[in-house]
């Protein structure tokens, strides 16, 4: 009788061992990015997708200066510090914590309230293009204005089978989704690499894209470099319910075994 619930509880042991066994060499044959790249780097990649300054929207905050010298003293002076000071505020995750960020809110209308320059219209420009059309707005009052316009709420969102998933406010607007998975700290070993899944706003309505990190295809995607509000999620694979089995499988087998050791026990009673 012993021997034979001796023999269950080792076949028990075994059948798990063999899971593990056979999860584990079919995750690692997909966890390695770009699979399809040879060894000495070289690869057939022609058409690598080049990154366009993206276009400002209505609710998007910018951060704009517009710097000075003042006369008397011949030192700078930022014409807008205190509106901006003033302006915008949206309370935004970046990482595990919350921060602010102030500037001037783009309206419904797309312009900007800039209380010296006036209203201006920016939706459908690129940040380099504000730049240039309130530098010149801005020359009709100052001598050589020295104007910067960059986005004060650029925002993805990461979810699922990474390290850190979260919210992150970004310092550039020229952000891949590499370097959204890179601030995430990288997927987990249960992600899937061959289906990462990318949500967009796009004039109102929602755009999906499925994308492959296993191929380096995934230069060549126009969803490649993220916009404003995007959002991936990794999905878990297999192997992530195999844990679960395991671990499910394992808490079994314990039990199983106790309630062999305390039959035995009683029988004998």
């Amino acid at each position: 009788m012993v021997k034979v619930l001796l023999s269950r509880k080792y076949l028990n042991y075994l059948a798990i061992f063999s899971i593990i066994l056979l999860n584990s060499c079919s995750t690692t044959k997909k966890v390695p990015y770009f699979q399809d790249i040879t060894a000495n780097g070289q690869s057939d990649i022609e058409n690598t997708t080049i990154f366009k300054g993206l276009t400002i929207n209505p609710d998007d905050i910018l951060s704009i200066s517009l710097v000075t010298v003042d006369p008397t003293t011949g030192m700078p002076v930022n014409q807008l510090a205190s509106q901006a000071a003033n302006g915008s505020t949206i309370a935004a995750a970046s990482g595990s914590s919350t921060s602010a960020a102030s500037g001037f809110l783009v309206d419904k209308n797309g312009e900007v309230d800039l209380s010296i320059i006036g209203q201006v219209k920016v939706a459908g420009l690129t940040t380099y293009e504000a730049r240039e059309l309130l530098k010149t707005k801005a020359a009709v009052f100052y001598k050589d204005p020295n104007v910067q316009v960059r986005y004060a709420n650029f925002k993805v969102t990461v979810l699922g089978e990474v390290a850190r998933p979260s919210s992150y406010i970004l310092p550039n607007e020229k952000v891949s989704v590499l370097d959204a998975l890179g601030m995430a700290g990288d997927l987990t070993i249960f992600g899937r690499r061959e289906n990462v899944l990318l949500i967009r706003d796009q004039d109102g309505k929602k755009e999906f894209a499925r994308l492959d990190l296993n191929s380096s295809r995934i230069f060549d995607s126009p969803f490649y470099y993220l916009k404003q509000n995007d959002v991936i999620y990794v999905e878990p694979n297999k192997g992530k319910a195999a844990s679960l089995n395991q671990a499910r499988t394992q808490t079994f087998a314990v039990i199983g075994t106790v309630l062999s050791v305390l039959i035995v026990l009683f029988s004998r009673i």
